[in-house]
């Protein structure tokens, strides 16, 4: 595929001016499109290449989270004999899609990058799950994206008014799309955020449509689709990959295979834009630190038992909030860990130093 230029890709003035040095320094700029196995597919001003990371970048990655991802702008010294290029340089991220690595380990994992707009999509085959929409809220607003809420297979919805209604009092001031991809205008109204140089990236549990909408936006069949199971209404990860493509219309799309486990890293001020209504609330309570959990005075408990919050929304919160708390207490543990290994590994370095000096 030959593309006409880098703002096809999401090139800006911004980022010329950031990649300058690696121009004078004969780099050629691209953008990561697929990653597989540690190779990378980049797509360039001139095309598509194949690279991998140069061992410094390897070397000095704290984690996988420092290695590219998929929308990350990169610096590559290109082989002129067809092999693989070097990537020497990934940009800084305007905006990153992290979670927590599957598993047992804290580490961070990075979905995508770069992403102006998430769309986060769940089907109308299942009932709305408003503790599962607030906490994809909490990872997207903490990548620095706008967040939409997608309710596809809205063709199998029995009432939905009543489905984007409970969105709507779950996702607060974010934008809530019910679609159906059966029909060509199905999905017209997600075009309206994808304009050239725009890259959104669909989330979301495995089966609900994905890779389907995809498939309309781009108006072809590019990625494999793949039937909900009827006994327990759950899809296959028809994407395997997390990929960016290049919209003939404009913008640019990223599909992640279906997340199973979101688990949150470093929510930061996430929470409180995403429950702004408890945050407000918190204001009026007794304790300026108060968890909104067993203390006295406050006006969270207090406004859950007389009916203006939902007790249901108050329990994702706590919920969201102790997991996370406990997350953090965990990666401080390791860290803790991880500084003693290292403490050790210095002193044994530094004592066989001196007995070699004292040879």
């Amino acid at each position: 595929m030959t593309l006409h230029d880098l703002v096809t890709l999401g090139w800006t003035p911004a980022l010329a001016q950031a990649f300058a040095p690696h121009e004078a320094a004969g780099l050629e700029p691209g953008r990561v499109s697929l990653e597989h196995n540690h190779v990378y597919r980049v797509l360039t001003a001139n095309g598509e290449r194949l690279a991998e990371a140069a061992g410094k970048i390897k070397y000095e990655a704290s984690g996988r989270h420092e290695l590219p991802a998929v929308g990350d702008w990169v610096g590559m010294r290109l082989n002129p004999h067809g092999s693989r290029s070097v990537i020497r340089t990934i940009l800084p991220r305007r905006s990153v899609f992290s979670r927590k690595a599957a598993g047992r380990e804290t580490t961070e994992q990075v979905v995508a990058a770069n992403v102006d707009t998430v769309f986060i999509v769940f089907g109308l085959d299942k009932p709305v799950n408003p503790n599962a929409i607030e906490r994809y809220l909490v990872v997207a607003r903490r990548s620095g994206a706008e967040p939409v809420i997608v309710l596809n297979k809205a063709d199998l919805a029995d009432d939905i008014g009543a489905s984007v209604a409970e969105a709507t009092a779950s996702a607060s001031d974010v934008p809530v799309c019910a679609v159906s991809t059966l029909t060509p205008e199905g999905v017209t109204r997600l075009t309206s955020f994808l304009s050239a140089g725009r890259t959104v990236a669909l989330l979301g549990p495995s089966g609900v449509g994905k890779s389907t909408i995809v498939n309309r936006l781009v108006e072809r069949e590019l990625l494999p689709t793949g039937e909900v199971r009827a006994w327990d209404a759950r899809g296959r990860h028809t994407s395997v990959h997390r990929q960016l493509v290049v919209r003939q219309a404009g913008g640019l799309i990223i599909d992640t295979p279906g997340l199973r486990e979101l688990q949150l890293w470093d929510a930061g001020d996430a929470f409180a834009d995403t429950f702004a209504d408890i945050a407000a609330l918190a204001g009026g309570c007794r304790f300026r630190d108060c968890r909104h959990d067993r203390e006295p005075g406050c006006a969270v408990k207090e406004a859950v038992e007389g009916g203006t919050l939902d007790a249901g929304r108050y329990e994702s919160y706590l919920k969201l909030q102790r997991e996370h708390a406990a997350f953090e207490r965990n990666r401080d543990e390791r860290a803790g860990i991880e500084a003693k290994r290292q403490g050790k590994l210095g002193s044994k370095a530094y004592k066989a130093l001196q007995k070699q000096r004292g040879r």
